[in-house]
Formats: structure tokens, sequence, C-alpha cells
């Protein structure tokens, strides 16, 4: 009998020596060696960093933010019936690992506190007929970023089969200034497709075509496609090659690189009053602060110039008159700025959409102005809780102005000068944000300014979005960026000069702007706003933004000779501050 049972035990060993013989590591760059490939990030939480580490070179870091608690997860191949092994090592708050769609009980195991490397393990057995499951990792709300690395799912492989034939008749179709259109043959067994930008992978799609945007202007792009499913990638098709139109807008009449800058003309403030004959040539826009509507959704807008009792050297209606004929004959522009701080403008009928219409035209039309100015900021525009997509708003307010806008545009023609001056919350936000979003809760106010901006996108002379009184906002390399330095206004930029997937969606991309159409806001001094940074740091913004040199840490993603400038709040602050902020942009420009 013993020696029945240990033939019967060496045999048992025997067999888990064999099975265990057949299992692999399915994890498919579980140590993100390869950054983000094989791996999908909610809302665009995750990104390989080079530190912290526990293996190897590189980690991933993932940071929730809003209602999203940046899950991480690849879909692996499996077989039914058999038992797996998942772990991994993370550290953070309220970190979790674990799978699903195993077929039988899904699982995970999360840690609350791991100040240093710490090894999450959990197993499971696969259902009857499971061939996929998924693994994944993610953090918790608003706990801060978490880190992963060396994850591992050891078991038998499933049967993956071959990866799909390389597509073929790839096409170049419809190309703008800023994207090129796509579109290829079908591959029998494909579940998606890769599409490459220089050799480069720049996205995916799950049908036969695909816009690839962001992309400069009058520039050659070569483009590739492979097919894609479970058992891997095709390889690339034959290339075909696209050029992007010249996207050279609306005349605008502005110098090559112009400066921007916002006149109080209707208060005066800590800074004083200046008047408008006394504003320096070296002023290319001078925008009136400001116009504001007689209530937030009455649509009227009024520009009451500063009154003596407040402005005691304010110059009298027909010498300000004047000034601006006098400016508008050395080649300036002068614009009237709607909103402001105070000034809220809700559009939220037609009939105050007409009387915007009609009474900004009065307002050009009195002073003979060159355009009109956006600066519309806190609750102006806010984002119904249905309007999901930007480039179709159905909010009234978002609707009827563009509509505004187009009608004034129309009724002056290609000179007339249209800038906008959104805040960072209102655009760049959006790259994480949109509205309420999918499951409600965020501030509808979120990405607002995204649909205007597109709507205009063809007729718009300036977009300079205010880099200023601004919290933390994530950039294309998935970092927060801060106020303070060049890193900010460079990482802020270049997401307009790029284009950016809106609410992390990569089949839902903001079009790049041209680099003519975008000035740098920053405030002219440290009295003028949170956010002031040094002439050495503008001048850094700049070196990074038009040579790509001084770029720091964040590294762009192209390089723009052509733009457009700087724009400051305000004029006034600026001569309260020996006119340092003029002078640094003269100094850089010539």
């Amino acid at each position: 009998m013993l020696t029945v049972a240990a033939l019967a035990v060496s045999g048992f060993t025997a067999l888990s020596s064999a099975a265990r013989a057949a299992d692999a590591d399915l994890a498919k760059n579980g140590g993100f060696e390869a950054g983000l490939d094989s791996w999908s990030c909610t809302a665009n939480s995750g990104t390989a960093v080079k530190s912290p580490v526990h293996g190897g070179s590189s980690a991933l870091q993932a940071t929730p933010a809003g209602n999203d608690y940046a899950q991480c997860a690849q879909t692996v191949t499996v077989q039914p019936n058999s038992q797996y092994s998942l772990a991994g090592y993370v550290r953070g708050s309220y970190v979790y690992l674990g799978a699903s769609g195993t077929g039988t009980t899904d699982v995970s195991t999360w840690t609350q506190s791991a100040p240093d490397w710490q090894q999450l393990t959990t197993s499971f057995r696969t259902g009857p007929s499971t061939t996929k499951v998924t693994i994944y990792t993610h953090g918790w709300y608003a706990t801060g970023a978490y880190y992963a690395d060396d994850i591992s799912l050891i078991g038998p492989a499933g049967t993956v089969g071959q990866p799909p034939a390389t597509p073929t008749g790839l096409t170049a179709g419809t190309v703008t200034s800023s994207s090129v259109a796509l579109s290829w043959s079908a591959v029998t067994g494909a579940t998606s497709y890769a599409i490459y930008r220089d050799g480069v992978k720049v996205q995916t799609a799950s049908g036969t075509s695909a816009t690839v945007s962001g992309l400069s202007a009058a520039t050659a792009y070569s483009f590739q496609v492979t097919a894609v499913n479970d058992a891997g990638e095709s390889a690339k098709s034959t290339a075909v090659t696209a050029t992007t139109s010249t996207g050279s807008g609306p005349t605008s009449g502005l110098p090559t690189h112009a400066l921007v800058g916002y006149l109080h003309a209707s208060f005066a403030n800590g800074s004083g009053y200046t008047r408008l004959a006394d504003v320096p040539d070296s002023w290319d826009v001078i925008d009136l602060a400001f116009g504001e509507p007689t209530s937030a959704t009455s649509g009227d807008i009024r520009f009451n110039r500063c009154p003596v009792s407040e402005c005691a050297n304010v110059e009298s209606d027909a010498d300000f008159k004047a000034a601006i004929k006098a400016k508008q004959a050395a080649g300036k522009k002068v614009l009237i700025s709607i909103g402001g701080a105070n000034g809220q403008v809700q559009l939220t009928t037609t009939a105050a959409r007409d009387t915007f219409v009609s009474s900004v035209s009065n307002i050009i039309d009195t002073y003979g102005l060159d355009g009109l100015d956006i600066d519309f900021e806190g609750h102006s525009l806010s984002l119904d809780a249905s309007d999901t997509n930007f480039k179709s708003p159905t909010t009234p307010v978002v609707v009827n102005l563009i509509a505004a806008l187009k009608t004034l545009k129309a009724k002056y023609g290609a000179k007339f000068v249209l800038s906008m001056a959104p805040e960072t919350f209102f655009v760049q936000m959006g790259y994480q944000f949109y509205g309420t979003g999918k499951f409600g809760g965020q501030d509808p106010r979120c990405g607002a300014y995204l649909p205007v901006i597109y709507a205009l996108r063809d007729d718009l002379t300036l977009l300079h979005v205010q880099d200023y009184n601004s919290g933390p906002i994530m950039g294309l390399d998935n970092q927060y960026h801060t106020m303070g330095g060049a890193d900010f206004h460079i990482a802020m930029t270049d997401m307009l000069l790029t284009g950016f997937p809106v609410a992390g969606d990569t089949t839902n991309m903001f079009p790049a702007l041209r680099p003519d159409q975008i000035a740098i806001g920053m405030p002219a001094s440290v009295n003028a706003g949170n956010g002031y940074v040094a002439p050495a740091e503008v001048t850094k913004t700049l070196d990074c933004l038009t040579k790509k040199v001084s770029c720091g840490s964040y590294a762009t993603h192209g390089t723009w000779p052509t733009l457009r400038g700087l724009m400051t709040w305000s004029i006034n602050w600026d001569r309260y501050s020996n006119w340092e902020f003029q002078k640094t942009f003269d100094g850089y420009f010539g």
C-alpha cells in the first residue's frame, strides 16, 4: 500500500510539473518598458515613468481625477477551465489589482497604503467557455497618483491564431490645414486598425477609415496602417503621402508677431487710467475693456467709458475716437472686448442672440472699431448634461453665441478681427473632462469654449487663452502643470498647436489651430494676476515654442516659428510696472 501510495504521489507530482511547465506569463508589457503598449488607461490617466520603478527602467503612473479612478487594463487570451495567478507590484494609496470576465468569480486585491513597492497577488479559475480575461489596476477617487510595475498573469496560454493580413488600398481623402482623412480596404479577421504617421503609431480605428488631426499646415506626412487582432499586428501597409493645405485663414492685417493688450477703458482700478493716445506703438492689438450686458441674459451689450469721478484724466469722447483713428492709421487694431470677470453674458434665447448682434454692432460702428474680443468668464458658458459632442453642440448659450459671431463676421467681412480670451478651465481642461461627463457630477463649464472655438476656427483671428488665475492643468504628457514658469505656458500652448482628444476620447479630437492664430496670455506684472512669470521665463517660453530650445522637461510636439505672439492683462498694469512686458516682447521680436 505504501508503494502504491508512493507511486500515486509520484505520478501526481509528475503531472503537476508537466502542467506547470506549460504555464507562461501572459501579461504583455507587464513592466511598462514599452510605455503603455498593450495597456489602455481611462481618461488618458496613465503614463510610463522612469522613477520610481520596481524592476527594469519603467513603471506605470496613473492619476485618478474627478469621476475617474485611473484604471489601466489589457485583455489576455486564456484557456477555459484553467487556473491563473495574477501578481504585480504597486505603490500609493488605495491601489487595486484584479481580473474581470473570468467566467467564474472575478477577483481583485488591494492595499490601503503602500509607501514603497508592495506585491499584490490573487488567483482565479476560468469558466468552461472563457477565452479572454481582462486584467487591470486602478486607484481610487481623489487619492493622488499610484504606481504599478512588473504585472504578471501566470497560466496556460490560450489559442490566439495568426495576426491578420496587411491592409491594402490605403488612400488619402479630404485634406485640411490640420488634418488628413484616410481610408483602406477591410481585412478578414481584423478587430481594429492602427494608424502610423511618419512611422509612429498615432491612433487606432475600429472601422476602415480615420481622420488624423493635429497636423501642421503646409506639411507633408507619410501614413501607413496595420490590421490588429488578438494574435497581434500585421505588417504595415504601403505608405501614402499627403500634404496639408496652407491654412492661411482670413487676412488679419497683423504683423508676423503681435503684442496684444487689454486697456482699462471703462474703469481704473489700482493701475490708474491710461489714455488710448498714450499707449506705445509696440501694442499691435488693443482690446478695450469691457463691454458688459445690461443683465446676464439680455444680450444687450453697453460700452460705458470710465467716468471722470473714477478716472480724473479720462479723455473726451471726441479725443477717444480720434485716438482710435490714429492707432488704425498706424496699422494697429482696436477691438471691443465683451465680458470680463464681472460681465456675465448668457445668450439663452434667440432674442438675446439678436440683441447681442445689434448692440455689439452699434458699439463697433459708433467708435469705428476693427472687431470683437470674446472674454466670457465665470458662468457665461455652461454645457447642458445632454450636450456631449463639441463638434455638434446643442446647449442654447453655446449655439446662440456661435450664430451671433458668425453673423457679425459675415456683416463686417474678411477684415473683421475676432479674438477670444478663455480661461484654461474652458479649453485645456477639456483634455480630461467635458461638461458634466458620462456619469454626471463634473462641472458643466469644463471645456465649454471648445465648441465655440471649433465652430469659428476658420474665422478666428486670435486665440489667447488666459494662462493665469488657473489651477493645475494636465498637459499632453499626462502630467499636471502649474503656473509660475515657462513650463506652464509651453505645455498649454503645445496643446492648442498639436490638438488633443476631448475627455480622453481618441476618436474625438479637438484639431490643432494655426500658429498664426495663437498668442500666449500672461499677466503683465505681479499686481495683474496670479501666474506672473519673469522676463527670463517669457523668453524661455518663446525659445521653446518657436525654436525648440530651452524647453525644460516638457517635450513639445513641434516647432512653430510663426507663433503670433503674446497677450497680457493689461496695458495699464504694464505701464504701472515701467513697461516690463512690452520691453520683453520688443527685445525678443525686435
